[in-house]
């Protein structure tokens, strides 16, 4: 019987795709477990008002992030792509991407920074938490600028191991030093200072390793910078959209509500992040090979769809495990979050819908495929303020409504474009004959 399996056709197919989840699902789990402990450390020891503040500058953290980066990552991804065997123009395309990126970052600072001071301040902050709070930013900041495109090398030769042992390094780096500082200094600024410098030490490793596949002595290249930045034309309008409706219910909260309101979606939060692992596995094996995957109509049919389907059971399934063991979580997070059961679930409920568009966003942007930013931005817009008409945005349990409603709306529009644009190669195809 063994030996009939393994002479089956598929089984190195099998035997190489469980290999692959294998390392990336096992090393994710750690990874999450990692931050998750390091979360939960945070949200035990900091005081309620201080969480609410973290909350707010790990919010930040992400849009400064995002507008630095503005579609570079998704152009140097399909741009990549075509050449991932080519040492020396990958090593051109790489060295584009991250010159664009130092520049984007200056702009990244310069509007994001005055937006946190204002909602710091707002929410009961001093000007010396404020200032200390900002500036602990920087590390993280500056770290992030760089290791999204560095990861990509990898990814596309599917290098797996070294990656995500590296992502582990780094999680321990941070859980040794929450634990070290929190106890000690149980401050916003020197929990986010323990989460951004281990990232630096992995940005270090991550240059090592992408040079294994790349020429490093390469430098820009005017004809790649306008293809990568033709992306981000088409990108940057939805990024900057996205920087404000992505977190718009911690805005919301944050300029409605009250500063507990904002400390409880962010622990509640935590317990989301543990879908990360299904994020990086499918971001990391998925995404790249649907980008090299040839303009065949059926095959790209079947990946998207059995890609999307696998995802929704996934969510499912994590759901009512939320559901049945919200007591159980809760209690992890400490007494100060008791009783938030059925926020828990909808906040549960509604990163799961954000995945879900995260995919849907990844696979069609690794192809080029790029939705004009504009129709996006009024659809969702329309979406925003039929949203705020309809759930009360003052309240926890609201807002968490309200985040479901956007979700939905998002996962409708990227799976509709994603399907027509590979109808479209079924269109093109048929035409030709």
């Amino acid at each position: 019987m063994i030996h009939k399996v393994k002479n089956h056709p598929k089984y190195g197919i099998a035997k190489h795709w469980g290999k692959l989840i294998g390392i990336t699902g096992g090393a994710q789990l750690i990874i999450q477990v990692l931050g998750f402990a390091s979360g939960i450390l945070i949200i035990r020891l900091l005081p309620l008002e201080e969480y609410a503040f973290y909350t707010l500058a790990n919010t930040m953290l992400g849009t400064m992030t995002m507008l630095a980066d503005g579609g570079i990552s998704t152009g140097v991804m399909s741009q990549g792509g075509k050449v991932w065997q080519d040492r020396e123009k990958l090593g051109v395309i790489l060295a584009t991407g991250l010159d664009l990126r130092r520049k984007f970052a200056i702009a990244s600072i310069l509007l994001a920074s005055p937006i946190l001071i204002y909602l710091l301040l707002h929410n009961g902050a001093s000007w010396l938490t404020t200032i200390l709070i900002v500036a602990s930013l920087i590390p993280a900041f500056f770290a992030a600028l760089s290791d999204s495109l560095l990861e990509i090398v990898p990814k596309l030769h599917q290098n797996i191991y070294p990656l995500q042992m590296n992502q582990v390094g780094v999680g321990l780096g941070r859980l040794i030093l929450t634990g070290l500082t929190i106890f000690i200094f149980p401050w916003t600024f020197a929990a986010i200072l323990a989460g951004g410098i281990p990232r630096i030490y992995g940005n270090i490793n991550l240059r090592k390793i992408a040079d294994n596949f790349i020429d490093s002595k390469q430098t820009t290249d005017p004809i790649i910078q306008k293809e990568i930045l033709i992306v981000v034309k088409r990108i940057m309008p939805g990024a900057i959209y996205y920087c404000l409706s992505g977190q718009i219910t911690i805005w919301l909260i944050s300029l409605f509500g009250n500063s507990m309101s904002v400390a409880q979606i962010g622990a509640i939060g935590r317990v989301s992040l543990l879908l990360g692992v299904f994020t990086s596995i499918f971001s990391t094996l998925l995404v790249p090979r649907f980008a090299r995957q040839k303009n065949d109509y059926k095959v790209l049919l079947n990946q998207f769809l059995m890609n999307v389907l696998l995802l929704i059971v996934i969510c499912i399934i994590i759901v009512l495990v939320i559901s049945t063991f919200s007591t159980q979580f809760l209690w992890i997070l400490g007494k100060n979050y008791k009783g938030l059961d059925s926020a828990l679930i909808l906040n549960t409920v509604g990163s799961c819908l954000a995945l879900i568009t995260g995919l849907l966003f990844s696979l069609s942007s690794s192809r080029g495929w790029l939705m004009n930013p504009y129709i996006y931005i009024v659809a969702n817009l329309i979406s925003i303020v039929i949203g705020i008409l309809l759930f009360d945005i003052s309240s926890l349990i609201g807002i968490l409504w309200f985040n479901i409603f956007i979700s939905i709306i998002q996962v409708i529009i990227y799976g509709s474009y994603t399907l027509f644009k590979i109808h479209k190669i079924r269109s093109i195809l048929f035409n030709n004959f």
